[in-house]
């Protein structure tokens, strides 16, 4: 299922409170919490993206629109934020992080996830693998996201996760030769794939999958990173 990962890094570190996702776009995240844990937490979402904030409130959630550094949040007044898959796009992502610490309660928690550098697909196919894209302005290995989180300051690093892994999509990416891949064909095999993981007949190739992402996740050779920080 959709964020199961994601879900269950957060659900480790974060056990309830106001959680605050910065890029929420259509609110899959904060919807998913919410149905897999209700009542535990009051969930917000921002994003500059119209259409999609439209969707997350039509959801539920509490959507605030425009720029994350425009300071209209309290300060001190967030048990957790996320930055799920955003920080690549952004411009100025420690300017970002700085404003996730003057929001965030003394001791919340903020996690941060973003494709790795060098993950296997990367270094088997390189500028083929279908995330390396024009709109990813930022390029991070775990040393990478580790030193912007403590020069954003108030931070300590509570965890490091490698996390995703998924074979079909390299071998897609390195016969297509690096040919732009579309959000409908990225949603298609994301469908595809969650659908075949529920096959019962199919149980022994799940766990072959699930050890792989673990050794791979052992290397820091997955397609992400997340770092768990917490404020001071």
């Amino acid at each position: 299922m959709r964020y199961e990962r994601e879900l269950k890094l957060f659900r480790r570190v974060v056990a309830k409170g106001r959680v605050l996702d910065v890029g929420c776009g259509t609110g899959g995240f904060l919807h998913r919490l919410n149905q897999r844990f209700p009542g535990n937490y009051d969930v917000h979402g921002t994003d500059v993206a119209g259409p999609a904030l439209d969707h997350a409130e039509s959801l539920g959630i509490r959507i605030r629109r425009g720029s994350f550094l425009d300071g209209s949040f309290e300060a001190g007044a967030v048990d957790a934020v996320t930055f799920w898959a955003v920080l690549e796009h952004l411009g100025e992502p420690k300017a970002f992080l700085k404003e996730a610490a003057r929001v965030l309660k003394p001791g919340g928690i903020c996690i941060a996830l973003v494709p790795t550098i060098r993950s296997l697909a990367v270094r088997l196919i390189g500028t083929r693998y279908r995330y390396v894209l024009p709109q990813h302005v930022n390029y991070f290995s775990c040393p990478t996201l580790a030193r912007l989180a403590e020069e954003a300051g108030d931070f300590s690093v509570e965890e490091v996760a490698f996390t995703h892994f998924n074979p079909v999509v390299v071998w897609q990416d390195w016969r297509r030769g690096g040919n732009f891949v579309s959000d409908q064909d990225r949603a298609a095999l994301l469908q595809k794939t969650n659908s075949i993981k529920q096959r019962r007949r199919l149980a022994p190739l799940r766990w072959a999958y699930a050890l792989a992402e673990a050794v791979l996740g052992t290397l820091g050779l997955t397609d992400n990173v997340a770092i768990v920080l917490r404020k001071r």
